[in-house]
């Protein structure tokens, strides 16, 4: 899947592209699933327009392809690589060279700056390719915003957004550390929330989480929908407001973490809808709606 042009979902296509050939130190995957991410949809607008001078100015860089995450198969190892085989099952954060969404992706076996130019570890056999695939880029954002807070046991957190990619993990981030979870969501999600640990739920269309009665020590705006300024009335003194900015850089131990956790169970991907990589217009249109629950996955 490629696009030549900044716009609306209409400008992602389908097409043949070679075969890329693993260098030293990389592993080529075979794609089972991938997903549409909020991240893919917003570099393919080109929002911020700042996305542009990593992307391509006037339009994207030739050949281009966008997909955050994947999961999949190694095809064939590089130079150098000992740590995988041909057959292994894998999942992947690509990181901000992007490429997750084709057939086949080249990715280091064990880079020293995954975030930008990706992490591979080896699929949790409890995982299905699609939960696998929709595990990286969330459930990291989410993990290092937590940490960026210094969320402890015992702890109180609101999570706005609680429903979406990050949200979802935030949840089941704060109750694996001990917190106590308020979820903001809407009102069809809140079964949801309730399922993945959340004390609390808080209807966004009934009720303004920045004037509940409650105090908080950390809020983790998931959505990007508030200030520090707007939600101090709710932040206890000392209290942290978080969004999804000046985050540490992601490394490859924390992609071994989030899937280890869910490899024991103490992370549940939650998947929306699966489409196929033919359905990627589709899948983008969905995921601007601002209303998938979780993520969508892209088969391949």
């Amino acid at each position: 899947m490629t696009w030549s042009a900044y716009g609306s979902p209409e400008v992602l296509t389908v097409r043949d592209m070679p075969v890329p050939e693993p260098r030293d130190g990389e592993v080529r995957i075979r794609t089972v699933a991938a997903t549409a991410h909020v991240g893919d949809a917003r570099i393919r607008r080109a929002d911020p327009f700042a996305a542009r001078l990593a992307f391509g100015l006037l339009r994207p860089r030739r050949g281009l392809i966008l997909g955050l995450e994947l999961a999949g198969t190694v095809d064939a190892v590089g130079p150098g690589v000992s740590a995988f085989a041909p057959g292994d099952e894998v999942l992947a954060f690509c990181g901000f060279g992007l490429g997750g969404n084709a057939e086949f992706r080249c990715l280091p076996a064990g880079g020293a700056d995954p975030q930008k130019h990706g992490s591979v570890v080896r699929k949790p056999a409890s995982l299905s390719f699609e939960e696998a695939a929709a595990l990286p880029t969330g459930a990291l954002t989410a993990l290092k915003n937590l940490q960026k807070a210094g969320l402890g046991a015992g702890q109180r957190i609101l999570v706005n957004g609680a429903s979406g990619s990050l949200g979802t993990y935030a949840i089941q981030l704060a109750k694996h550390l001990g917190a106590e979870v308020t979820a903001v969501c809407s009102a069809r999600n809140h079964d949801l929330v309730a399922r993945l640990g959340a004390d609390a739920v808080v209807d966004y269309a009934t009720e303004d989480f920045t004037r509940l009665g409650s105090r908080f020590d950390v809020v983790y705006d998931a959505v990007m929908q508030s200030s520090p300024r707007a939600c101090r009335a709710v932040l206890r003194p000392g209290g942290v407001h978080v969004r999804n900015a000046g985050l540490a850089r992601i490394t490859n131990d924390d992609l071994k973490h989030v899937a280890d956790l869910a490899g024991r169970g103490a992370l549940r991907p939650v998947i929306d809808r699966v489409l196929t990589l033919e359905d990627v217009a589709e899948a983008h249109r969905y995921v601007e709606t601002g209303r998938k629950r979780g993520h969508v996955v892209l088969t391949v």
